[in-house]
């Protein structure tokens, strides 16, 4: 379960990464903060995918998040 809850958790800050990137570049700034939270989620999937026994394929990222959201409401 931890490592399930790291791949969602970086699944999720990489997913708003995008658009932090595409409102940093059109306000004509630097991404800093879109840097800080692509290290941060890249780092947790990384882990996640490198510390559990078996790995990850993508038909167990569907069943993770589902773990996860079904944890936390339980």
């Amino acid at each position: 379960m931890q490592h399930d809850l790291m791949l969602v958790i970086g699944l999720v800050i990489l997913g708003f990464t995008l658009p932090s990137i595409v409102s940093a570049f059109s306000d004509g700034r630097a991404p800093r903060a879109a840097a800080i939270m692509l290290l941060i989620g890249g780092g947790l999937v990384t882990i996640a995918l490198t510390q559990k026994p078996n790995g990850y394929t993508l038909d167990d990222i569907p069943r993770a998040f589902t773990r996860v959201v079904g944890s936390v409401l339980r």
